[in-house]
């Protein structure tokens, strides 16, 4: 028998975009629950959080909401409380910990963007090294924090991209079967090369998804046997360059990233 569907409220005064980040990272980890995501952007008063709020009485409702006025906040909570939702205050306890921490009060402006400092700037030029060096288009192997080695649909395009959020420059080289890869390759510092591979039957679901999606007509790009002889290339590659290597069959991006950083600091702390 399935169950009903949670309805998760996001409530903010401004996009909701934080707390919906938070709303995929919960539904992922109930592969085998139903959700339908409500957004309530733009509050600007305790009539707009009433009016948000009568849309959930009786519900199988979860709130979750990030509201920087405290005024807005209180009476959030008191509303939640009243009609019995279940909700989390995403910006209320942490802005109160930091302040009592910094000593400094928190500007209290809904949307606040964060400052055009060097962080930023830095995670620009990473976003846009890692456009200009996919999938070993130009010579960004030498200048590359991260170089990335695996075959298509290994992630390493939206990997590369978020390693660049996250402001580390990566480049990626593609592992393509009868087709060698570049000579840089072998001779730039290996401690920052990390393999990606992908289980086979995944990977050939991930290839028939593309072919059907982009009515390509090379159907066997994503046939098992050659995937398996793809991945067979990149396993022999991986060994000629002595380098880490990451199962994604079942990382998120995310997940992914954080264990790509890990692995080339400790090497690169080991030598």
């Amino acid at each position: 028998m399935t169950s009903a569907p949670v309805e998760l409220h996001v409530v903010s005064d401004a996009t909701g975009e934080t707390a919906a980040r938070l709303v995929q990272a919960l539904e992922a980890q109930f592969p085998d629950q139903e959700f339908v995501e409500i957004r309530h952007p733009r509050i600007e008063s305790e009539e707009d959080l009433h009016l948000a709020v009568n849309r959930m009485k009786g519900r199988p409702a979860v709130v979750i909401y990030t509201i920087v006025q405290p005024e807005l906040r209180d009476a959030m909570r008191t509303l939640c409380r009243r009609t019995k939702l279940h909700y989390c205050d995403l910006l209320g306890h942490p802005i109160e910990a930091v302040a009592r921490v910094s000593g400094m009060a928190a500007r209290m402006t809904p949307g606040s963007r964060p400052p055009l400092n060097s962080a930023y700037f830095k995670r620009m030029e990473a976003i846009e090294f890692a456009v200009r060096f996919d999938d070993g288009v130009g010579r960004g192997l030498d200048d590359a924090d991260i170089v990335l080695v695996g075959v298509s649909r290994t992630s390493k395009t939206p990997l590369s991209i978020y390693l660049g959020y996250l402001g580390h420059k990566a480049a990626n080289i593609p592992v393509v079967k009868g087709i060698e890869p570049p000579p840089r390759l072998f001779e730039v510092d290996q401690r920052k090369i990390v393999g990606l591979t992908i289980n086979a039957d995944r990977l050939s679901e991930i290839r028939r998804a593309r072919v059907r999606t982009m009515g390509a007509r090379n159907r066997q790009y994503a046939e098992l046997k050659e995937v398996y002889e793809e991945l067979e290339v990149a396993e022999k590659l991986h060994r000629r360059l002595g380098c880490p290597v990451i199962d994604i069959s079942e990382l998120s991006i995310e997940e992914t990233a954080h264990r790509v950083l890990r692995v080339v600091e400790e090497r690169k702390t080991a030598a």
